[in-house]
């Protein structure tokens, strides 16, 4: 990993009962909003180009705050399961949105799926900051089971000399046995009500598909954006004159969404906040952004508790249904004595040292390297854990061809994929992991 420098800066945020606005400055302020984060707290590091990760995404936030007032806040969406793995990473980017300064964090799917019962364990977890503060969570339509709230439902901050009001809906389509959602626009309505006066400025994290996201807009005028999640791509900023401004922050956090309140502030202050009123940019967090050392410690922090789990793939969403005994994974080296060539160019081949570059990388007890840098990940006789598969590792023979098992007992019973090795390729060499991979160029240097 590419270590970039690190500035140590104030936030220029306070809890809007803490303080008065201070007189108006010349530096902007601005609105940050991350979103769709789905475990990634790195990018996979299998390929050049790649956009994403907290390391970057601090970075940014760092750079901006030298010139802008910002705050910083989620519109969830930041786990990928809820496996045992999945809950280490999930905690590991909490910890990682702390040090960022995220001050608000909404009730995405995601989350959803955790319960009631562990997003309270999460809020309370004082492990989870560097000072010891609750997650921040925020929800306005959500409740538990028996129709009460669990989180607070917006959160107020003072922003330069502005009062933004963040609240937080949830699809009604994800809600979850124990996490129950009244309809957005009413839950946000309510709380403009109850907050009337006392912002300038509002803003609904809006964890709902992109169709509701554009009916959620069109239905709120007083309201100055609505930022969305699971929009599968960014939503450019976009205010038609008369309509609330709605764009996205998604895609693994790879994007974020810059929002910039009007330099003059007799624009909003005095009357209703409404559209118009925010200017919005989708930042891509590519490698013109360093890695944020604070950052690269709570990655290091997530691997070591990963090296102290080893964990098995059942703990994982990888690991999947395991196959019959008939495809049962026997190692490379059993292929050797019939096909002694073949392994000749296999065993020379980066296939064979796959699993260097994940020792190389500081992610060789990652399971979401681990799938595709061993053979047979959770299959019988295949990778279990690095402490009890040390000959599975790397990319074997039978990751192109199958479980042999069954074939080396009995030679003239064919290996599973023994016609479709070409095919198992795109398994791993996907868009995301390896975008420039041609299937026939590649396919030529390893063909036996």
């Amino acid at each position: 990993m590419v270590f970039g420098r690190w500035f140590l800066l104030a936030a220029c945020l306070l809890p809007a009962s803490c303080a008065k606005p201070p007189p108006e400055r010349d530096r902007p302020r601005t609105i940050i909003v991350s979103g769709d984060t789905a475990g990634r707290i790195v990018p996979c590091g299998c390929a050049t180009n790649q956009s994403g990760g907290l390391p970057r995404r601090a970075t940014f936030l760092e750079e901006r705050r030298k010139r802008e007032d910002i705050v910083v806040v989620d519109v969830g969406g930041a786990s990928g399961g809820t496996t045992p793995y999945d809950r280490l990473k999930f905690e590991a980017i909490l910890r990682g949105e702390a040090a960022m300064g995220v001050v608000a964090h909404n009730i995405g799917r995601a989350e959803a799926q955790w319960g009631v019962e562990e997003l309270r364990r999460l809020r309370d977890r004082r492990d989870l900051s560097p000072d010891g503060t609750p997650v921040p969570w925020i929800s306005a339509n959500t409740t538990d089971a028996e129709g009460k709230p669990f989180v607070e439902p917006a959160k107020t901050v003072v922003l330069g000399d502005r009062r933004v009001l963040f609240l937080g809906v949830l699809s009604q389509t994800f809600a979850t046995e124990t996490v129950r959602a009244t309809p957005p626009r009413q839950a946000v309505l309510n709380v403009l009500r109850n907050h009337a006066g006392r912002y300038d400025h509002a803003v609904v994290l809006a964890y709902v598909p992109e169709d509701e996201l554009r009916e959620l807009a069109e239905s709120l005028p007083e309201v100055d954006a609505v930022v969305c999640g699971p929009t599968g791509q960014p939503v450019p900023p976009g205010n038609p004159p008369g309509r609330t401004l709605t764009t996205s922050a998604t895609s693994q956090g790879k994007f974020l969404v810059a929002l910039t309140l009007p330099a003059d502030r007799n624009q909003t202050v005095g009357r209703s906040p409404g559209p118009g009123t925010l200017r919005g940019a989708i930042v891509e967090l590519d490698e013109r952004y360093d890695d944020d050392p604070t950052q690269i410690d709570n990655v290091r922090a997530f691997y070591a508790a990963l090296e102290q789990r080893d964990l098995s793939p059942q703990d994982t969403p990888f690991g999947g249904v395991p196959g019959p005994p008939s495809e049962a994974w026997a190692g490379s080296k059993a292929c050797r004595n019939c096909h002694e060539e073949e392994y000749r160019v296999w065993k020379a081949s980066r296939h064979a040292d796959a699993w260097d570059s994940l020792v190389r990388r500081e992610a060789r007890y990652d399971p979401d390297c681990q799938h595709c840098h061993v053979t047979g990940y959770g299959r019988p006789g295949g990778f279990e854990t690095v402490a009890l598969s040390a000959e599975r590792r790397g990319v074997g023979c039978e990751s192109c061809h199958g479980g042999a098992a069954e074939h080396v007992a009995k030679t003239s019973a064919p290996t599973p994929t023994a016609r479709r090795a070409r095919e198992q390729c795109v398994l791993c060499h996907d868009c995301e992991n390896s975008p420039r991979f041609d299937l026939d160029s590649y396919w030529n240097q390893i063909e036996h």
